[in-house]
């Protein structure tokens, strides 16, 4: 029987990229050292080889070590700000820094995908899935803001805090997912966020939906997986849109 993605740890070179990490940020390992051998990390974390070089690829997309023929050292203090290094992500989800609405309802669950976003989360039609849900009404119960998120079995297995969200005792009445981007950073991922955005609806006049502003989200890590798939709506009032890019 396959395990399930909530009890599935995370993969073996992020758990040993997030230990040097935490080395080096917390200096541990001070900027200009070099870092243990190969053989000692292999013998340190107890995994293979090809594991430590993982983790070390990883840490150097990220500006934190530099590989040199000597070794591997902690990057200089003044090259962990250049431009290169992953930042955390400042947006919060799902609709960035407009995510603020107290009187605003969330939720997840864990429900059947349809065909087409079964298909684009690499699920069987039908397949469950967890989905979260944002939306914000106006005085007259119009829709001001409104996001519907799949996430993958990928994002799953690689965020802990989402995995936890899969069994129903873990879930709140209204969880608060706004640290997303920042969990995913902390799990060793790096974000290519791709968006399409349209207007959709018309005047409101002859029983037709209002236009508003409509943008299809598309989130995959470094290696090309899939972690989130989501659709925004915003009325024209609350279409405001910023985007910050690092790395």
């Amino acid at each position: 029987m396959a395990e399930s993605p909530a009890s599935m740890p995370l993969p073996l070179y992020l758990r040993v990229a997030a230990a040097l990490r935490d080395d080096l940020t917390h200096r541990r390992i001070a900027p200009g050292t070099r870092l243990p051998s190969e053989r000692s990390l292999v013998e340190r974390f107890r995994v293979n080889r090809q594991t430590v070089r993982s983790a070390l690829h990883l840490l150097r997309e990220e500006g934190l070590v530099v590989t040199e023929k000597r070794g591997t050292f902690a990057a200089p203090a003044a090259a962990r700000g250049a431009a290169g290094k992953v930042l955390a992500p400042a947006a919060d989800f799902p609709c960035g820094p407009a995510t603020a609405y107290p009187e605003a309802s969330t939720g997840v669950c864990w429900e059947p995908a349809p065909v087409e976003p079964a298909r684009r989360l690499g699920l069987v039609a039908g397949e469950h899935s967890l989905v979260h849900r944002y939306r914000v009404t106006g005085a007259r119960g119009a829709v001001l803001q409104e996001a519907v998120t799949r996430f993958s079995r990928h994002a799953l297995v690689e965020v802990p805090e989402l995995a936890r969200l899969r069994r129903p005792a873990d879930r709140s009445a209204d969880p608060d997912l706004r640290p997303l981007y920042r969990w995913m950073h902390r799990a060793g991922l790096r974000l290519t966020r791709r968006e399409s955005v349209g207007v959709a609806g018309g005047p409101a006049a002859a029983g037709r939906t209002p236009a508003y502003l409509s943008v299809h989200r598309e989130v995959r890590d470094q290696h090309g997986h899939l972690l989130e798939l989501t659709d925004l709506r915003f009325a024209p009032e609350h279409a405001g849109l910023t985007y910050e890019f690092t790395g």
